[in-house]
């Protein structure tokens, strides 16, 4: 068992909801601490305890104000490694500009590793963070990068709240999620598919269109699940669902890791042929909620206080990747019952 007097929590403005539930989980209070902003933008930050070397945890996610969240985030570690903090671990459930990893076109940045180079050089000591977008952000730091999987949460919300999942087909709605479907089609014991989005006409302006490339869908299974890491403008899922929908599919669900939907019409998403869409709340989802019927969101929090433990006793994380997390329950904070 760890002990109180050893370990720190501290969080910024970014998903406070997410940090007090973990540390009401840990049995840990939050560490009082004020962000705020002077009247220029500027950030400024007061921790009101001493963290003199202690084990200190840092929450923030990566979401709507972005770039502010970020620097808040900064300024904590360098306040705490300023402190002399024995060691800072950030925790980020949505790690920010994760979808800028690669220079995918000319000129363009690769800000997932300048983000990486920025968290070191403020002090940090470690990172734990969750469905990286692309795995090998874990390679832009010369640090310890523990990459949590909401995997395990999903399947165990498949198992327990979809009817007639043993047979589903797990879809993924572009190339580059084959592995992710393939490893939950696998735990599954079902069918996966592949679909492949492209323009509909050679113009630049053409509409994109989605086309089936593996697995079928028709008239095989009642329940087609959709699986991705990211929902921002909803584009790809209302394409997704479109073509499922077409090709067959009885019931679709959507589960998706980081439930962005800054660029989202909600109530449109309660138009689209979709059961539910899934979500976790390494974003705060509260505001989302009254917007969409259909948005259902998991609980986090027992997966980030069991491994923020785990790094704090020196013991594996590697349980969590597991039957740990399918076996302990999922919670689901908010769903279309509870309101």
């Amino acid at each position: 068992m760890y002990h109180n007097n050893s370990i720190r929590i501290l969080t910024g403005n970014s998903h406070p909801e997410l940090a007090q539930s973990v540390t009401e989980r840990l049995n840990v209070p939050l560490v009082p601490c004020t962000v705020k902003k002077f009247s220029n933008g500027e950030t400024n930050v007061k921790i009101s305890e001493s963290v003199r070397d202690e084990d200190v945890f840092i929450i923030q996610s990566g979401c709507s104000d972005v770039n502010d969240n970020l620097m808040e985030l900064l300024i904590l570690i360098s306040a705490c490694k300023t402190a002399s903090a024995r060691r800072i671990t950030a925790v980020i459930p949505c790690f920010p500009y994760a979808r800028m990893d690669k220079k995918d076109k000319s000129r363009a940045p690769i800000t997932a590793k300048l983000v990486a180079n920025m968290l070191v050089v403020a002090g940090c000591d470690h990172v734990i963070t969750m469905d990286l977008h692309a795995s090998q952000i874990q390679g832009f730091f010369d640090i310890p990068v523990d990459n949590l999987w909401s995997e395990p949460l999903m399947i165990g919300y498949i198992k327990r709240q979809i009817p007639g999942w043993e047979n589903s087909i797990v879809v993924s709605p572009d190339a580059g999620g084959a592995k992710r479907v393939t490893a939950i089609a696998d735990k599954l014991g079902v069918e996966f598919a592949l679909i492949h989005r492209k323009k509909d006409g050679k113009s630049v302006t053409a509409p994109d269109r989605m086309e089936l490339l593996v697995g079928d869908v028709k008239d095989k299974v009642t329940v087609a699940l959709l699986v991705d890491d990211m929902i921002d403008s909803g584009t790809t899922l209302s394409l997704a669902a479109r073509t499922l929908q077409e090709k067959g599919a009885k019931a679709i669900y959507a589960l998706i890791s980081h439930g962005l939907l800054s660029e989202t019409n909600l109530s449109l998403i309660d138009e689209l042929p979709i059961v539910q869409l899934v979500v976790t709340n390494t974003i705060p989802q509260r505001q989302h909620q009254a917007l969409c019927k259909k948005l259902v969101t998991i609980d986090v929090s027992p997966t980030i206080a069991e491994s923020i433990r785990r790094t704090h006793n020196g013991e594996s994380i590697s349980l969590l990747f597991g039957e740990w997390a399918e076996t302990t329950g999922v919670e689901v904070l908010w769903n279309v019952e509870s309101r």
